[in-house]
């Protein structure tokens, strides 16, 4: 299948809502957060410490750490589907004090219904938020064509392989325009060959409208291809030990590998993990023998 290039997908209008980013300067500005579960029990558990962080509107921003760091429940904070412990979580220029309806979420599982084709799937943003269906429906329609999915729309899940199903989650994700979309390791089901083809159409679609994202991954390598910039995290309790800013030119190939700044990206992070005990023992790509 031929993949389209980002130069294939023209920008257009600035999706609804970048305009209220403007309010702080920020899209999302994480202010002193921290996380404890069971707080009022006699075993409670610390999973992030105090963590600042501001990604600025139209930028993508990558989240890597080991298993059970906090990546996941920062990106929840962040969506307001989970209670922070304390501090303050801004999202275009708001408080973030009950879950957020206009950005758009992906996670590891498309959670696609398997009574509604492709496009049914898409479409549940209109059925749910009452948004002009003729409009939502154009937008999907424009989105397939980009991904080349046009003979899937009219496809149940059970008939798609995993990388159309997530292609289909990925436009799903994308057709109400967010100006701010969080993703949760929304790769992390596919093989190898499928998630660099994917990786790159979510590039090519993210350089059209530049949405601001915020992208949690146990993948180096896809961070670094994908990023403005990485935090990189802590063992639990998680905190961000370093921040990176991937200076690589865009669009970005689908193969970084060869790339002596991409490697120098790699091994920086690596070195983190070798550092905290979260690898032991490794030879670090591009350190040689």
């Amino acid at each position: 299948m031929q993949s389209p290039t980002p130069t294939d997908l023209k920008a257009g209008p600035a999706p609804v809502g970048h305009e209220a980013t403007e309010k702080s300067g920020h899209a999302i500005d994480i202010r002193d957060v921290t996380k404890v579960f069971g707080a009022d029990t006699d075993k409670p558990f610390q999973a992030l410490n105090t963590i600042n962080a501001t990604i600025e509107a139209g930028e993508f921003v990558s989240v890597v750490g080991p298993s059970g760091c906090g990546k996941s429940t920062l990106m929840l904070m962040v969506a307001g589907l989970l209670s922070r412990s304390s501090g303050d979580i801004v999202v275009g220029g708001d408080s973030v004090k009950a879950p957020i309806t206009d950005v758009g979420i992906a996670f590891q599982d498309h959670l696609l219904l398997e009574f509604r084709t492709a496009l049914d799937n898409v479409m549940l943003h209109a059925d749910i938020r009452g948004l002009p269906k003729a409009d939502i429906k154009a937008r999907a329609e424009e989105l397939f064509q980009k991904l080349r999915l046009e003979h899937a729309m009219s496809k149940y899940p059970r008939q798609l392989s995993g990388g159309m199903r997530q292609r289909v989650s990925l436009i799903r994700t994308l057709v109400h325009d967010p100006s701010v979309i969080l993703m949760d390791e929304p790769f992390g089901a596919l093989d190898a060959l499928t998630r660099l083809q994917v990786r790159y159409d979510l590039e090519a679609l993210w350089l059209a409208r530049r949405p601001t994202v915020l992208f949690i991954t146990h993948s180096v390598e896809e961070a670094v291809g994908l990023s403005d910039r990485i935090f990189v995290m802590s063992p639990s309790p998680g905190e961000i030990v370093d921040e990176i800013h991937v200076k690589l030119p865009r669009p970005r190939p689908i193969s970084l590998g060869d790339a002596p700044e991409f490697g120098s990206y790699v091994k920086r992070i690596y070195e983190q993990f070798e550092r905290m005990g979260v690898l032991h023992g490794i030879t670090i790509p591009g350190q040689g023998e």
